[in-house]
């Protein structure tokens, strides 16, 4: 087995190679559930976030992994641009440990933000959903979950963190000071947008529109911040006298296009717009940017927004990194059993039917026992073979691992005769074996 993780995220490409990477819930499970047409691929999570698209994949031995994860990453996002130069890959512990820092928000473009842990456990989700995690995935993501609420409940990582929808109400701020004599339209009603009204309200914002292509959804969250809810198609030609655009929808083209900017601000006469753009794939037409009078953030410039609690959740990073390394240690132990599960299990369901097809016997040859001396029998006979297993369990647990593994695992099926598909097996048979294994 070969553990690999690929991908790019806020550290390696910027913003306009990610949103081409860039992949909906939807995408995500109908791509893993075409997983079966990758012989060499064995199990796989697809973790897409407005900051990174990566596959975590186990890829059978004797093949290039890099290769096979870029082209399933390829084949997944529908995109054949060379993105070589902006693309990571971890394989082995290092696999193991980037998702750890992943899940610990130590990995983010904000040191300690909340949010990226809900998104691994919804990325595991969908690949659970679909069938295409089996023993290494799970053991692999319970345990980065599991990493990612021991840092932030041990450590003051996400103590005063912010969110990018934080970071984007400070840049508003940063541009016009306080903001209780500012108009602000939302494109947008999910989780981001939320978040982004509430530090509005939160730091006085005078007034609060809200647009959505679903009209009603709009009204319920316009109503739920004391916004008011503007026409999703025309809402440009009625923010004559909005001064911040918030953008932050799910839209796969740009919904606020160039042409229909320009107008605007011949309506407004010179008076300055800004859009801040926190949306994957981008909302806003980058030609905005060289309207005159107009700002165009996007979400690549939040991470320059200074953070008075920065240095705090660097110091507690030292602490959330020794986390991480106790938990790989910790994960890296179970691992090493993994590749003689197999035959283990094998040899432990053989006796086992052995055991109870002797019993049956015995019951038919002696149909009066009492239900406790039946019961007896069951324990008796239970003990038995567990302390004949006993030794050979041990000495193939202690060759995991080693170079003895190989010579005790042939010592197993041939001793006991297993059935383990062996090499005559075809791809789709090693394939189903090893997810029932």
């Amino acid at each position: 087995m070969q553990l690999i993780s690929l991908g790019l995220n806020h550290k390696t490409a910027p913003v306009d190679i990610r949103e081409r990477f860039s992949l909906t819930t939807d995408e995500v499970r109908r791509g893993l559930s075409h997983l079966n047409e990758y012989a060499e691929i064995e199990e796989a999570v697809v973790l897409s976030t407005c900051n990174r698209s990566e596959l975590y994949a186990v890829v059978a031995d004797g093949v290039n992994a890099r290769e096979v994860a870029c082209q399933f990453f390829s084949d997944l996002t529908g995109n054949s641009v060379e993105i070589d130069c902006y693309l990571y890959a971890h394989e082995g512990e290092r696999c193991i440990r980037h998702l750890f820092r992943v899940a610990s928000s130590l990995d983010s473009l904000i040191l300690g933000e909340g949010q990226i842990l809900s998104q691994v456990k919804q990325a595991y989700a969908i690949a659970r959903e679909v069938n295409s995690t089996s023993t290494v995935l799970n053991l692999l993501f319970h345990r980065a979950i599991a990493t990612g609420k021991r840092v932030r409940t041990e450590t003051k990582i996400a103590y005063n963190a912010v969110s990018v929808s934080y970071a984007a109400v400070e840049l508003a701020k940063e541009i016009f000071g306080k903001l209780n004599t500012s108009s602000v339209l939302i494109f947008g009603a999910g989780k981001m947008a939320e978040l982004t009204a509430e530090h509005l309200l939160s730091h006085g914002v005078k007034k609060l529109y809200v647009a959505n292509r679903h009209k009603e959804k709009a009204q319920e969250f316009a109503a739920q911040y004391k916004g008011e809810a503007i026409d999703f198609e025309n809402a440009l030609e009625l923010a004559e006298d909005i001064d911040v655009i918030v953008t932050s929808t799910g839209a796969p083209h740009y919904v606020v296009k160039a042409w229909e900017t320009r107008r605007l601000m011949t309506k407004r006469k010179g008076r300055p717009l800004v859009f801040i753009d926190i949306a994957v794939p981008r909302d806003v037409d980058p030609e905005v940017e060289g309207i005159a009078g107009v700002k165009l953030f996007n979400i690549d410039a939040l991470e320059a927004v200074v953070d008075d609690h920065v240095e705090e959740r660097r110091k507690e990073a030292v602490t959330a990194e020794k986390i991480v390394k106790e938990e790989i240690e910790s994960i890296q132990m179970k691992f090493r059993y993994l590749s003689c599960r197999p035959v283990m299990a094998l040899l432990s369901t053989r006796c086992e039917r052995i055991r109870c097809r002797e019993v049956r016997r015995v019951h038919a040859k002696l149909p009066n026992l009492s239900e406790e001396e039946q019961r007896a029998m069951e324990n008796m006979t239970k003990m038995i073979v567990r302390k004949i297993l006993r030794t050979p369990m041990m000495k193939l647990n202690a060759s995991a691992g080693t170079q003895e593994e190989a010579l005790y695992v042939d010592a197993m099926q041939r001793l006991f005769k297993l059935d383990l598909l062996g090499e005559t097996g075809t791809s789709e048979e090693r394939h189903r074996r090893y997810r029932y294994s």
